[in-house]
């Protein structure tokens, strides 16, 4: 059964004293506006590596992201008693005739955050109000609105300071699967007897086929060479259901290819591709993953599959397990399956984590269209959680992408 993730709303954090400094007084931060990532790239990953905030704010995935679209960054960065303790990654674009200041990364991010000091604790009203004050003064002049999207209530068992200010929530959810010290207890969680007989089933049917591979090349030629047969062969999928590629446009292909780039040699890395590889004389893809690390916390960021030469295999679900199987010999605690429901993943996953979307006005625009992009985010929740309108939803949108 899955469980609501609701990430522990009462925690509060506490710093030992081995750990972290005193914490300072929200209220006494100052904010500026940077365009330049390198002027604030020590301080940016060293907030980076703390667990609570998020891989999609990471240095490398925002400069990817930015470097790919050629879009301007816009970095908001807080400073208490003469260091950076947070830092909003944004960037400005044109939406509903206004300037909204949103996460780079878009629809690609599954769960995004502030990056925030060790030692920020969580906020009362009065340092809500105070920073929502403060950001407001730092982006008002060039912003009329300020989203920050698909966020849970905390990450780590540490609050967001936004949390007062989550009312709506996200249209979609994400779905995890924590892990255990073995595949044996992992799977303990989920129905393990019907579980295994599957793997053994779709083994059997590999193996009659010439035997296959969890195929994760170390050279990056060959991480790029996987990304394009991943992009034919989502390409070809979602074709052949009458749906969007989404991954089609270049920029966001220059994206991907740019994270890999940038995961080179890193046991924390932004993007790295494994396969299914059949054994024989082509050496065939059947299925493919894309997986982000961050400390123990391993995330799925797309996947494939080619089940023209074993459709009865089911070839992903079979990666998934030597994925799974992997990540617990290595120690990571929890396996994401990302955003978006999918019965795939709910078969995986004991998990569901609720996100939100916070939508801050900064000038008289904003303040007018705020209450319709709420409603149109209630109505994409809506439709989302109804099929049959998804379903026609989604051949409306790729009839419309030609």
């Amino acid at each position: 059964m899955l469980r609501q993730n609701l990430q522990a709303q009462g925690h509060v954090q506490k710093a030992s004293a081995a750990g972290p400094p005193a914490p300072f007084d929200v209220c006494s931060m100052t904010f500026d506006i940077l365009d330049a990532p390198e002027v604030v790239e020590a301080e940016w990953r060293e907030l980076a590596r703390l667990p609570h905030n998020s891989l999609h704010q990471g240095f490398d995935w925002c400069c990817a992201w930015w470097q790919a679209e050629q879009r301007t960054p816009l970095i908001v960065r807080g400073r208490a008693e003469g260091r950076t303790v947070m830092l909003l990654p944004l960037e400005l674009r044109t939406e509903y005739g206004l300037r909204t200041a949103r996460f780079p990364g878009e629809r690609f991010n599954n769960v995004n955050s502030s990056l925030t000091s060790a030692d920020f604790l969580p906020l009362d009203p009065k340092a809500s109000r105070r920073l929502v004050e403060a950001l407001h003064k730092a982006l008002a002049p060039q912003t009329d609105l300020l989203v920050l999207d698909t966020m849970p209530l905390s990450l780590a068992g540490t609050q967001s300071p936004f949390h007062a200010r989550m009312t709506s929530e996200h249209p979609d959810r994400s779905f995890q699967l924590p892990l255990k010290a073995s595949m044996d207890e992992t799977i303990a969680q989920l129905n393990a007897k019907t579980r295994r007989k599957r793997y053994r089933q779709q083994c059997r049917r590999l193996e009659a086929l010439g035997g296959f591979q969890h195929y994760c090349p170390d050279e990056v030629s060959e991480q790029h060479a996987l990304l394009d047969i991943f992009f034919n062969q989502k390409s070809d999928r979602l074709a052949a259901a009458g749906l969007p590629d989404v991954f089609r446009p270049p920029q966001i292909r220059r994206f991907f290819h740019g994270l890999i780039d940038r995961s080179v040699g890193a046991r924390d890395y932004a993007l790295k591709l494994h396969a299914l590889r059949l054994a024989d004389e082509e050496r065939s893809i059947v299925a493919i993953s894309g997986l982000s690390r961050k400390g123990d916390h391993i995330l799925c960021q797309f996947g494939s599959i080619d089940d023209k030469l074993c459709p009865d295999a089911s070839p992903g679900e079979l990666l998934f397990w030597l994925l799974i199987e992997q990540a617990c010999r290595e120690g990571a605690t929890v396996f994401d399956f990302g955003l978006g429901d999918q019965p795939y993943k709910r078969s995986w996953c004991t998990q569901e984590t609720i996100l939100y979307d916070v939508l801050l006005p900064l000038s008289w625009k904003g303040r007018l269209m705020r209450p319709t992009l709420a409603a149109i985010g209630g109505l994409k929740r809506a439709i989302k959680r109804n099929a049959g309108l998804y379903s026609w939803a989604q051949r409306l949108r790729s009839r419309l992408a030609g």
